[in-house]
């Protein structure tokens, strides 16, 4: 079955939405809608539908003259084993020690590797996005600096990669929490499948609301791979629950936003001592004051 997309894009969130409302009512009708934020700083939504027959352009004229859109562009997917696609595209990482991996290629991992175990349909959060495999390398090369992390959580942690690292080659358990009870779910799965159950804790959290946090503060180390956002609202709470000398790992930051996130954490007195530039994605690590 053929699917056909017709996607654009509007500046404010209100009128994106208002715009997904109206999609809903086309004919032929779409088998879904989407409205997602344009994470570039430019105030852009992107508006999608999905159709198994073709939309009606004219239709589509209309919406976009009435809320002042992009025009439509429209679009139609070849049918794809989308599964088998994945695997195929999504090839093991490396990233120092650690090799995140998908259960179809458990026959490449190598000798001396920290091994993650990541299902291909859980995308976000294997390591191939720039922001992951940016904190998996500074993850490595803060613990070939010989730091050890005894007290780590993981915020908002989606597969929870990061905090099973950080449970692969530290003793102590690690703490990994997210806003969204199915990220929690996925991050539960992921830690069994990793055969690390009881040394990695999920939680359902925002930020550092949540009394397993609470009980276990102040960390040494703090994952925060989310966005520009989210990161300048929780450094406040960042300084008031890293240790003295504990580190911060953030990613999920564009390029161009890296310097006001690294100025905002230094006057909470968090300061950058590394920086990592993948594609668009910059990862930053930082350490308050000892």
């Amino acid at each position: 079955m053929p699917t056909f997309t017709a996607l654009t894009t509007l500046e404010g969130k209100d009128a994106a939405e208002k715009l997904g409302e109206a999609m809903e009512r086309l004919v032929p009708e779409p088998t879904g809608i989407g409205v997602f934020e344009v994470e570039d700083g430019s105030g852009l939504w992107e508006i999608g539908g999905y159709f198994t027959e073709a939309p009606d352009t004219a239709s589509l004229a209309l919406l976009t003259t009435a809320f002042g859109a992009k025009p439509f562009v429209i679009s139609e997917l070849p049918e794809t084993d989308w599964v088998a696609h994945v695997r195929r595209e999504l090839a093991p990482v490396e990233a120092g020690r650690f090799f995140v991996y998908g259960s179809h290629d458990a026959d490449k991992v190598p000798e001396g590797c920290e091994p993650l175990l990541i299902e291909a349909a859980m995308a976000f959060g294997t390591g191939h996005h720039g922001t992951t495999l940016g904190c998996l390398r500074a993850l490595d090369r803060l613990a070939s600096d010989g730091f050890v992390g005894e007290s780590v959580v993981d915020i908002g942690c989606g597969t929870a990669v990061l905090a099973m690292g950080a449970a692969r080659i530290w003793p102590n358990t690690v703490l990994a929490s997210d806003i969204d009870q199915v990220a929690v779910d996925v991050a539960e799965v992921n830690v069994r499948a990793n055969g690390l159950e009881g040394r990695v804790t999920c939680v359902e959290a925002a930020g550092f609301d949540a009394p397993a946090l609470a009980e276990s503060a102040p960390f040494d180390l703090v994952f925060a791979n989310i966005l520009k956002g989210p990161l300048i609202a929780l450094s406040p709470d960042m300084a008031a629950r890293l240790k003295k000398g504990g580190f911060a790992i953030l990613s999920g930051i564009l390029n161009e936003q890296a310097d006001e996130i690294i100025e905002v954490y230094a006057q909470n007195g968090i300061n950058l001592v590394h920086r990592e530039e993948i594609v668009e994605w910059t990862t930053l690590m930082l350490q308050k004051p000892a």
